[in-house]
């Protein structure tokens, strides 16, 4: 019997505020039927949410230092091989956090939500691609031309795709943001990206 071929690339894909939900593993597996290895960590501990105000309670309850703190555990065994950082909206701010911080990482897909960038922050031409509704309430046009203009001069190279008329989280089929056109689209879009890398 022939060996397995390796994957592509190990991603690591970080949930929503909504939590570890059947939305997040029905993309890990998308990825996965794709060729990559996916690792799925659970920062909310097993605990979901059905609205964004409710996540967000968790993630407060939490906390962020806590937060980062589960997240960089989960990413270890595997950050030494240079893996691709994912998340979703609150999950997609967590991998930007650490891939900016992980000189190996390569690559950053982020879907429907971005963070903060140190004014220090350099990467070393760090392919980054995001997914985001248009008009996006939590992701307003200001802040992303800001935030566009911030990665680039980090050293990232970023790719920017919008979907009008799409709810924020329009990739979950269980939320009513779902845009099953918009989210047929993004993922065609970030398969090839995935490939890429």
């Amino acid at each position: 019997m022939a060996p397995s071929p390796e994957p592509s690339s190990t991603v690591v894909l970080f949930h929503s505020v909504c939590g570890l939900r059947p939305a997040v593993h029905a993309a890990a597996g998308r990825l996965r039927a794709a060729g990559h290895e996916v690792v799925v960590p659970d920062l909310f501990d097993g605990r979901t949410a059905e609205t964004v105000e409710d996540g967000v309670a968790i993630k407060d309850e939490i906390g962020k230092d806590e937060l980062l703190r589960r997240a960089v555990v989960a990413v270890a065994p595997y950050s030494d091989r240079g893996v691709v950082y994912a998340g979703f909206s609150f999950g997609g701010a967590v991998a930007q956090n650490l891939a900016l911080a992980d000189d190996k990482a390569r690559g950053l897909l982020l879907l429907h939500g971005t963070s903060d960038i140190a004014d220090d922050a350099a990467v070393d031409e760090l392919p980054v691609q995001l997914h985001v509704a248009d008009p996006d309430p939590y992701e307003p046009h200001d802040w992303l031309n800001a935030w566009y203009l911030r990665m680039g001069r980090a050293g990232a190279d970023v790719e920017v795709y919008r979907y009008p008329g799409a709810g924020h989280l329009f990739t979950d089929s269980d939320l009513p943001d779902y845009d099953e056109e918009a989210a047929e689209s993004a993922w065609k879009v970030a398969l090839g990206f995935l490939d890429s890398l």
